[in-house]
């Protein structure tokens, strides 16, 4: 007897009797449309424009048994046949085995001939091999199997996780393969791992999967209404408004933490919901728990794929169908109450006292360490599948028919289900959901709110960087403070402006982790079209702007007027300008990096070097033409070189401004011990030999003088400022095409 149960469940059916139904002519069971049609009335009735979906009903709807002579339409049916999945790995060498001719596993790794498609440095392992099966509307099917059998690179292959012409066989619904788009848009993956942003609450964390997930065309009231039902059908009540919690901030418990993750897949209401161990690392109860949410999501009218390591009594009792593997192979298909007939068959009957999964579990480790391995079992299953599709059993299921694609995904989403902007006025089951629920300008407002309520919520983020600004900047401030004009004060200047300019770049260090701590939170999200990376990227941008003002505003307030920088209030806002575009231009090339980096020393490593070659290069140690050319790109490429070279000519700007006068000309010579008197002598000799006269107020060196001897003259300080602009842009949409590339998290 198999039957669909809603409860507890999103979009709910009615309690309703069957008879209840309009009759097709010829008196048979009314079809799927009809039942959906009729729901979708009375749904109609209930709410006045069936806008709203009615909140916990509970109703159990039999649909007969298989041996029925009525048919019966299966409404989504998951199927996948020949799979087979191998990868190329290392070939391990042996020392003894090349120079003795043992033959061990590793020797004879590197003596014997590749086969094919192998190579002498590496060999083929199969992974999946020839997996066929289908999950059905309504049932949770398991996939079971010890460590290193192929359970979540079977689940992977379900869910278009591996990279195509990697994988052979064919995964389709209701008979029609399954395009990537599609599949994205009507399909959710939770991974084993939780990841969540630590400082949101539940409900918080599922508001805002809601408003990526569900369409602009919903109102905020409805969105909110979906996210309290979901809140009470994963039984999350209680810690609603408790933050998900981390290492150095308690929240919530570990069962809790994986129905939020489950939850925030599963807000647009998928019609195939894939889970890898969702159960691994919970106690039994919390297990028993998400099982039990997964077992309503799929009476709601899902198809529910996951995998499990060893389910408990009770959690066996909720799941549908098992599939047992064994070393990429099936050992067993069917539901929990064929196993003690399967074994019984296969002469290895299991005891009344003991959990039926462990019984199989146990029986295929201890197969799979005799000489033959599992081989027996899965020539066993072949059979017992062979039979099980016999004429006895064909005749049951020959009546049920499945429903084409595009009419099951048409009623799915006149029920209630695909709520995240699909349509049914569309010919193909692809047009008839869009790619992403919503525009590119909802995305970004809503990953601009999430990201400002994360930094509101660990302040001293932003208070650390702040900090470290500042001092910097006090440091600076009474190390050059007040600088005169002299010669000696001009070598004070340029050491400054290298130092403050170098220094904006090195504080961006500290945006490194914001991404890298963020990574495998943006790659779920957008693997199944949350939002676009587009988005992402520039509602990253635009939210680190008022932090980056705000640091600008504090070190060129510090330093401007303490150092006695030239330019009055005109000098000061090109200066703070010159700073923001500098901390804009590190940012950008910092949030690059962390998007080509995979962990955060690596990163700051890399940094750190470049950061320091963009000095060297930038013109302070050595002028532009004293570098080499096979050099002199990088100096063009230095992002120290622009900002410092602005600042140069904001400072130096003034053509009557002296900086040289009399005898300043000796200073930072062996000559500027001798006494003053002899300093005067020595410019009247000069005088007589140069044929012009020279005092001790003569100005020798205008800022225009220092400009040129500096090689500071090839662009306008304006130009330098909107270079350093376009390199942070540059850097921007460099890290949109890391994440387009980097970021597609299949299996190759």
């Amino acid at each position: 007897m198999s039957r669909v149960a809603a409860e507890n469940q999103i979009s709910p059916f009615f309690s309703m009797e069957l008879d209840d139904f309009p009759r097709a002519s010829h008196g048979a069971s009314p079809s799927l449309g009809q039942l959906l049609k009729h729901v979708g009335d009375v749904r109609k009735e209930a709410t006045g424009d069936g806008g709203e979906t009615p909140m916990h009903h509970h109703q159990v709807l039999d649909m007969g048994d298989e041996s029925l002579e009525n048919p019966r339409s299966l409404p989504f049916v998951l199927s996948f046949t020949n799979l087979t999945y191998s990868v190329k790995i290392r070939r391990k060498f042996s020392l003894s085995g090349m120079f003795t001719g043992q033959n061990n596993r590793l020797g004879a790794a590197t003596l014997s001939e590749p086969v094919g498609g192998e190579s002498l440095f590496t060999r083929s392992k199969t992974l999946l091999n020839d997996i066929s099966g289908e999950a059905r509307e309504g049932e949770v099917l398991a996939v079971l199997g010890a460590s290193g059998s192929g359970k979540s690179t079977l689940i992977d292959a379900l869910a278009n996780r591996i990279a195509k012409g990697s994988l052979k066989g064919k995964v389709s619904l209701n008979g029609e393969v399954l395009e990537s788009r599609l599949l994205k848009v009507i399909s959710a993956y939770v991974m084993q791992d939780d990841l969540l942003f630590p400082m949101l609450t539940v409900e918080e964390t599922l508001m805002f999967a809601a408003e990526f997930r569900l369409p602009r065309a919903l109102s905020k009231s409805k969105k909110k209404m979906r996210v309290q039902a979901l809140i009470d059908q994963l039984g999350l009540r209680n810690a609603a408004s408790t933050i998900i919690g981390d290492e150095g901030h308690r929240g919530v418990s570990g069962g809790e933490r994986r129905r939020v993750s489950i939850g925030i897949d599963i807000v647009h209401d998928p019609i195939i919901l894939f889970l890898d161990e969702p159960t691994s690392g919970l106690d039994s109860t919390s297990a028993f728990m998400v099982v039990k949410v997964l077992q309503r999501i799929a009476q709601s009218g899902s198809i529910v794929v996951m995998s499990v390591h060893q389910p408990s009594y009770r959690i066996l009792g909720l799941l549908d169908r098992l599939l047992f593997l064994s070393r990429g192979q099936t050992v067993f298909s069917g539901s929990p109450a064929q196993l003690p007939s399967y074994f019984a068959e296969f002469g290895r009957p299991i005891p009344d006292s003991e959990n039926k999964t462990e019984f199989a579990l146990d029986l295929i480790r201890e197969l799979e360490g005799s000489p033959g391995g599992t081989q027996s079992l899965v020539e066993f299953n072949n059979s017992w599948q062979t039979m099980k599709h016999s004429d006895h059993y064909r005749s049951a299921t020959d009546i049920r028919h499945v429903v084409p694609l595009q009419e099951a995904i048409s009623a799915s989403i006149s029920r209630g289900k695909l709520v995240s902007g699909a349509t049914n006025n569309d010919a193909s089951p692809n047009s008839m959901v869009p790619t992403f629920a919503n525009p590119i300008w909802i995305e970004m407002a809503v990953l601009a709110r999430r990201s400002m309520k994360n930094s509101r919520r660990m302040p001293e983020l932003f208070g650390i960087r702040l900090g470290a600004v500042v001092v910097t900047g006090f440091i600076l401030a009474t190390m050059f403070w007040n600088l005169d004009n002299t010669p000696k004060g001009v070598q004070e200047r340029l050491g400054f402006i290298a130092f403050a300019m170098s220094t904006t770049f090195y504080t961006c260090a500290d945006a490194l982790p914001v991404f890298l701590q963020e990574r495998y939170i943006f790659m779920r999200e957008t693997a199944y079209n949350a939002y676009r990376r587009s988005s992402y990227v520039l509602s990253h941008s635009l939210v680190a702007l008022p932090a980056l003002v705000f640091l600008s505003a504090a070190f060129s307030a510090i330093t401007f007027w303490a150092v006695g920088l030239d330019g009055g209030l005109s000098g000061f806002l090109f200066y703070f300008l010159i700073i923001f575009a500098s901390f804009w231009a590190g940012s950008s090339f910092v949030t690059f990096l962390s998007g080509v980096v995979p962990h955060v020393m690596l990163g700051y490593t890399i940094v750190v070097a470049i950061l320091a070659y963009f000095l060297l290069f930038s013109g302070f140690f050595i002028n532009r033409n004293r570098i080499p050319d096979y050099w002199i790109w990088f100096h063009y490429m230095s992002l120290v070189k622009y900002p410092y070279e602005a600042v140069m000519q904001n400072e130096f700007q003034d053509p009557t401004k002296c900086f040289v006068r009399g005898v300043q000309i000796f200073d930072n010579t062996p000559l500027a011990s001798v006494p003053a008197a002899l300093k005067v002598k020595l410019l009247g000799s000069m005088s007589e030999t140069l044929g012009m006269t020279i005092t001790r107020t003569t100005c020798l060196t205008t800022g225009s003088d220092l400009l040129k001897q500096q090689g500071v003259t090839q662009l306008s300080k304006w130009n330098c400022l909107w270079i350093t602009v376009a390199w942070g842009f540059l850097f921007r949409i460099l890290f949109y095409f890391s994440l387009l590339i980097g970021s597609k998290n299949k299996r190759r």
